[in-house]
């Protein structure tokens, strides 16, 4: 998978933006989707720990 050009994403959400530039890293990378997944995973509870402490 080819990242999008910046015409396709330049207005797009931010979040859009950050997935798919994710999922070309992981992709070119070669990088197993449970490899990933297990890692998205680690990266999501830390940064719920980070909202925590920020409330």
């Amino acid at each position: 998978m080819k990242p999008m050009s910046n015409h396709g994403l330049e207005n797009a959400p931010e979040d859009v933006k950050l997935a798919v530039d994710l999922i070309y890293l992981l992709e070119s990378n070669e990088i197993a989707p449970q490899t990933a997944l297990r890692a998205l995973e680690m990266v999501k509870k830390d940064l719920e720990r980070k909202l925590a402490q920020e409330s």
